[in-house]
C-alpha cells in the first residue's frame, strides 16, 4: 500500500500535463503532484509549491490560478484521459463480450499502473474539491464505471457471462483494477503486461465467463 509520505523522483512527470503546455505549468504540475502525495493537498501551501515548481508565487497564480484550481486541473485532465482512451479500446474492442471487458480492463489496469501518485490523488483529495468541481470529477468517475457496467449487462444479456449481479460484478472489477496502483511496482516479480493478464482473466472469472468454446455452441 502506497503511504502518504512515499518520496517521488524530482524527475517525476505527470500525466496531467499536455503537449500544448508551456514548460512553466508543465513544472508546476509535477511538482503539484509530487509535493501533494509526500504532504497532502492540505498540508501544502503555494509557496511550498511555487519553490518546488521552482517559480515565484506570483507566477504560479499567473499560470495555473489557485490551489484549488491547480487540483481540479489535474483532476479533470487524469479521467478525461482515461475516459478517452476507454471508450477508444471499446469501440475497436467488435461485439465479443469476452474480449469487450479484457479491453476495458486493459486500459484500466495500464492506467492505474502507469499513474500511481495520480490515481492516490483522486483517491485521496476528492474531499478537498469543492462541491461544483466534486460533481464533474465524480461524472466522469461514474461514466467510466458505466461502460463496464454496459459490457458486463451486455455479456449476460448475450449469455456470455453467467453473473446473476452484473451491477456489483462490474463494481468489483473496476474497484480490483483501480486498486492496482496501490501495490504495483515497476521491476517488480510482475511486469505491467503480465497484471493485465492477469486481471483480465480474473475479471472473465467475477462476470462468470461461460469460455469461448461453451459461447459458441450455445450460437450453433
Amino acid at each position: 500500500m502506497r503511504k502518504r509520505s512515499e518520496t517521488i523522483d524530482t524527475d517525476f512527470r505527470s500525466s496531467a500535463v499536455q503537449g500544448t503546455d508551456d514548460a512553466t505549468v508543465a513544472d508546476v504540475i509535477n511538482a503539484a503532484v509530487r509535493t501533494w502525495v509526500e504532504k497532502g493537498y492540505h498540508g501544502t501551501s503555494v509557496r511550498d509549491l511555487a519553490a518546488a515548481a521552482g517559480v515565484s508565487v506570483g507566477t504560479l497564480y499567473n499560470h495555473v490560478g489557485s490551489k484549488h484550481d491547480l487540483l481540479v486541473l489535474i483532476m479533470n485532465r487524469v479521467m478525461d484521459g482515461l475516459v478517452t482512451r476507454t471508450e477508444d479500446v471499446l469501440f475497436r474492442a467488435g461485439t465479443d463480450p469476452a474480449e469487450r471487458l479484457r479491453a476495458i480492463v486493459g486500459v484500466h489496469v495500464e492506467a492505474h499502473a502507469a499513474r500511481p501518485y495520480e490515481s492516490m490523488l483522486g483517491n485521496t483529495e476528492l474531499r478537498s474539491l469543492e462541491p461544483a468541481a466534486l460533481a464533474l470529477v465524480v461524472s466522469k468517475r461514474d461514466a467510466q464505471q458505466r461502460m463496464f457496467d454496459r459490457v458486463v449487462a451486455d455479456g449476460v444479456d448475450r449469455g456470455s457471462f453467467t453473473t446473476t449481479d452484473p451491477v456489483n460484478a462490474s463494481r468489483f472489477v473496476v474497484s480490483a483494477c483501480t486498486a492496482v496502483a496501490t501495490w504495483f511496482r515497476p521491476g517488480g516479480s510482475m511486469s505491467a503486461a503480465d497484471v493485465v493478464d492477469r486481471y483480465q482473466r480474473i475479471a472473465l472469472d467475477a462476470v462468470g465467463y461461460r469460455g469461448a468454446v461453451a459461447h459458441q455452441e450455445e450460437k450453433s
